[in-house]
């Protein structure tokens, strides 16, 4: 009697899991799912990737890493003049900051494009106008960092110097140091521990002031006892010999400290990627590789937009609340005799940026059965914003309908995500600036580890997963 029970038991946990396997939502792991060839592909797509970080660690250099790249694959500058034909590749710019490239599809524009926007920007510590004094022996940088950080990660790190500077008489001089080898790297100091416990009663935020990211530069004095701020004319005699320049040449210069260390890879497995600036680089490297790696037309003409500004709510000129974007799109439209609303109207987008990936160590803000985890695939975040959903897009169920057929079609492995709990934050994208223009669009993009710090945290087949994404997305 006992056996036939234990059989029945048996029997019924067995059409509870076949109901289960029917009904109840999938979660893939990649490293169980992805065999171990498309792994390697993986692998070999990092390496790429990470030397794509090394080149590009500000926005000036992404652009100029991604019109180089994209040159080797056939694209042309575009002209809003000139007649396109399927599998045509062109691209624009936008002041050295921001990158619009384009692969003519099949079908009319006026049906609309598939569109890709990314941002190329990270945080980072900028230097102030008028940067360069002396103070006690030593010489120093004032700075205003850039976009959200916690001032206290950018002490005690090496740090190189990016930039342009414009001399009075026009002239451009770039500037990169710290970066080669042999290179000298810059420093922000911080208190030793023995004498910080003034410093220790500061709440978080204030632990280090952004007036106290002073990045120090120089100690050693112009030999000449009568000056006065020898050490700082030291320092400006130096950069004058090297760059030709004079302290008010500061004044027309873009100047960025960003750490000085270069990609590498994480864990004992080799299976992610630490690096600098990977919000949002991470998401313009896959969506950049994926519209270089299209062969042929497309069906629907494929954009991707590597874009500047978003740390900061993309404001400016080069920033998506600008109208480059939308310009471009009615020049395109222009060239094939369609109005610019009509294709802008019937056109979808990704936007293509990172998720705060669920972290065990550091769990209380996040929403387990609604975070973004490492190692589950390419992230979609139907809606950003804080709180209330304050300043984001919400995509539509339609919209996301079709996406996730896209994925299933092509066997992407994706997880949806957002960003913590209700109450805690939040944050948003360019989403919302496309969204506006009359366009669907939907979040996509890498789940990511220590966000916004010097060194973010990836994993290398979650980062292959957005990659395949945004090429089955172009080819769909």
């Amino acid at each position: 009697m006992a056996k036939k029970e234990t059989a029945a038991k048996k029997e019924k946990k067995t059409e509870a899991n076949e109901l289960k396997e029917k009904l109840f939502m999938k979660r893939k792991v990649t490293g169980m799912e992805m065999s171990d060839a498309e792994i390697k592909k993986a692998d070999k797509f990092c390496e790429d990737y990470k030397a794509f970080l090394d080149a590009g660690k500000t926005e000036r250099e992404a652009c100029a890493e991604a019109v180089r790249l994209a040159q080797a694959q056939g694209f042309v500058p575009f002209d809003k003049n000139a007649s396109y034909s399927a599998g045509d590749k062109v691209y624009m710019t936008n002041r050295g900051k921001a990158v619009i490239l384009a692969v003519i599809g099949k079908k009319s524009v006026a049906e609309g494009v598939n569109l890709v926007a990314a941002h190329i920007d990270s945080p980072r510590i900028d230097l102030k106008q008028n940067p360069l004094y002396e103070s006690d022996g030593l010489g120093y940088f004032k700075t205003h960092y850039y976009g959200g950080i916690k001032k206290y990660q950018w002490p005690t790190i090496p740090l190189a110097l990016h930039g342009v500077i414009y001399k009075a008489d026009g002239e451009r001089v770039d500037v990169k140091l710290g970066e080669d080898d042999n290179d000298p790297v810059l420093v922000i100091t911080d208190i030793l521990p023995h004498l910080a416990d003034e410093q220790y009663k500061r709440p978080a935020p204030k632990l280090v002031k952004g007036e106290e990211l002073n990045i120090l530069i120089g100690s050693r004095p112009f030999r000449d006892d009568k000056a006065s701020e020898t050490v700082k004319l030291g320092i400006m005699q130096i950069l004058n010999e090297k760059y030709g320049i004079t302290e008010s040449d500061f004044i027309s210069a873009e100047l960025e400290c960003v750490p000085a260390y270069k990609a590498k890879d994480v864990g004992f497995d080799r299976s992610m990627v630490g690096a600098y600036g990977q919000d949002d680089r991470v998401c313009s490297y896959t969506a950049l590789s994926a519209i270089l790696s299209l062969k042929g037309a497309p069906d629907r003409t494929a954009v991707t937009i590597l874009t500047d500004k978003e740390e900061i709510g993309s404001e400016g000129c080069t920033g998506l609340q600008s109208s480059y974007l939308k310009y471009f799109i009615y020049d395109l439209g222009d060239c094939f005799g369609v109005n610019g609303r009509t294709v802008l109207s019937h056109s979808k987008c990704l936007s293509a940026d990172v998720n705060a990936g669920y972290d065990p160590t550091f769990c209380e803000p996040f929403e387990k059965l609604n975070a973004a985890y490492l190692g589950r695939g390419v992230v979609l975040t139907k809606y950003t914003g804080s709180r209330g959903k304050s300043g984001t897009n919400d995509a539509s169920a339609e919209f996301v309908s079709e996406v996730r057929r896209i994925f299933d079609k092509e066997d992407i492995i994706w997880q949806t995500g957002e960003l913590g709990k209700v109450d805690f934050g939040g944050g948003g994208t360019v989403a919302m600036y496309i969204s506006n223009l009359n366009v669907d669009t939907v979040d996509i993009g890498v789940p990511v580890l220590s966000m916004h710090a010097p060194f973010e945290i990836t994993l290398k087949n979650d980062i292959y997963m957005t990659y395949k994404a945004f090429r089955a997305f172009f080819k769909a």
